[in-house]
């Protein structure tokens, strides 16, 4: 069976492998086509299509859009975004940018006070990407033996609330789903179960639909064959059409596998053929 990974992390945000390096390894997995979503950039773009070029992959551009609804964090996904698109990508996330690095500066001071060895030009060289996040400083604090676990970094200090970390603001989850329409792109919601209930997602999904939201991952390395059924009635019910992938990014989640998640994710190759087709059919001025 042909298979399909949507959802995966290069080290133009917090992924271990480079664009390349996660094609070579998609490929050699089995996974027929894959889709780059990098968290708020679309730097990676460029070397992850050549690549795939060369290695006779189908790779679809995307990013990974950090937004909030109301007070609860919600990540969407766009796919299929078209070339031209890439530097407006770009030119939105500037803003975004700018208040995760005072958002950084403030959690490495935090740590420091807390009497954690670690500094801002340390954990941002373990990236390529502009800015760094909590899971760069979970390494770090590792490392440095602050923490047993990643798990512990994330349960203890870079806990929000806890004091040290203070997430930036987040655009509109509703805004975020219509500019990725508008230049092109099919919008996503990604791992609906992490941040919502079903209750919540009963209450979300008309709204979001509504703004042009096309998609909802109802397969996800994290979810049981429960999980991913209840996904994909609710995606149904609500008119959209299913996605899902590994959300593979490598050494900062090595119990994850790209195609395969944590050992019996199969994304239908038939999704990205679906969210393919509906990308040709909607393309602005098409």
């Amino acid at each position: 069976m042909k298979i399909c990974d949507l959802h995966t992390h290069s080290t133009g945000s917090d992924g271990s492998f480079t664009p390349t390096e996660l094609v070579i390894a998609a490929k050699a997995n089995g996974v027929a086509a894959l889709a780059l979503t990098d968290h708020n950039t679309a730097k990676g773009l460029p070397e992850f299509t050549a690549a795939g070029k060369a290695h006779g992959l189908i790779t679809v551009p995307g990013c990974e859009f950090t937004t909030a609804w109301g007070k609860t964090e919600l990540h969407v996904v766009g796919l299929f975004l078209p070339e031209r698109s890439w530097p407006e990508v770009e030119r939105q996330m500037d803003a975004l940018r700018r208040a995760k690095h005072e958002s950084n500066v403030l959690l490495i001071e935090k740590l420091r006070q807390r009497g954690c060895d670690i500094t801002y030009e340390e954990t941002a060289a373990l990236t390529d990407a502009d800015e760094f996040n909590r899971a760069h400083v979970a390494r770090v604090l590792q490392a440095k033996g602050c923490v047993h676990s990643l798990d512990q970094a994330f349960d203890t200090l870079l806990k929000e609330g806890n004091g040290c970390y203070f997430p930036a603001k987040r655009p509109d989850v509703f805004e975020r789903i219509r500019f990725i329409r508008s230049i092109g792109g099919v919008p996503v919601l990604a791992h609906p179960f992490l941040n919502l209930d079903k209750t919540g997602l009963e209450e979300f999904l008309p709204l979001a639909k509504e703004a042009g939201l096309v998609a909802m991952e109802t397969h996800y390395s994290l979810f049981d064959a429960a999980k991913t059924d209840e996904a994909a009635a609710l995606a149904e019910r609500f008119g959209l059409l299913p996605s899902g992938g590994s959300d593979f990014h490598g050494a900062a989640k090595p119990a994850i596998t790209l195609g395969t998640g944590k050992g019996d994710l199969c994304v239908p190759f038939g999704y990205y053929e679906a969210l393919r087709d509906f990308a040709d059919n909607n393309r602005p001025n098409a």
